[in-house]
């Protein structure tokens, strides 16, 4: 049997297989065209994947990550502390007059007689008396004693004794003396004492 095709004859058997081979050449060229679509799809995701990370620029040398390091711990140095000097406070003089202990004001003496005059006082100050304090005459005669004598030592806020041994003089008359307290920078302070007579 032949078939008439574009006025040509054409063997049954060999148009079926034309026929086939069309066919399946169609279906391969079909597998093809899905298998490569496949493919440029994958390569699309890909090629997006890829470009969406960061890339370094070109000639940029690769540089690892670094961790920071701590920084060492600094030395402590020991200091040796020098200690201030330590400063003494200033202290105050003063002395407040109490009472005679002996010969009161306006006693009378005989002529040349030894008087031992003694005043109770208070170191009512805050300075201790030492051998650096004196007594002096301030004011009227001396009636025989040293113008300058040590001052009794006595601690601050104590009472003292202060004695001082005069002679009357050889005249009759009324006769006084005044001293006061020194202290060691050569300033007076305190209350005055004195001693008040009259020789007959």
């Amino acid at each position: 049997m032949r078939i008439t095709a574009a006025n040509k004859s054409i063997p049954l058997n060999q148009a079926i297989r034309q026929s086939f081979n069309y066919r399946m050449a169609t279906r391969l060229n079909n597998a093809c065209c899905i298998f490569f679509s496949i493919l440029s799809l994958t390569g699309l995701v890909a090629c997006s994947t890829l470009s969406g990370l960061r890339q370094a620029p070109a000639g940029t040398p690769f540089v690892p990550p670094t961790i920071a390091a701590s920084p060492p711990p600094t030395p402590t140095l020991a200091l040796a502390m020098t200690p201030l000097p330590t400063v003494t406070p200033i202290c105050q003089n003063n002395l407040t007059y109490l009472s005679d202990l002996t010969i009161p004001d306006g006693s009378e003496e005989k002529p040349g007689a030894t008087i031992d005059k003694r005043w109770q006082v208070e170191n009512s100050g805050t300075c201790n008396w030492d051998e650096h304090y004196h007594l002096k005459l301030i004011n009227d005669q001396a009636l025989g004693a040293p113008e300058d004598q040590a001052l009794y030592p006595a601690r601050a806020g104590t009472k003292a004794t202060i004695r001082i041994l005069f002679t009357a003089p050889t005249t009759p008359g009324a006769y006084r003396s005044a001293w006061q307290a020194y202290a060691p920078d050569g300033q007076p302070f305190g209350d005055p004492i004195y001693i008040q007579i009259t020789v007959k």
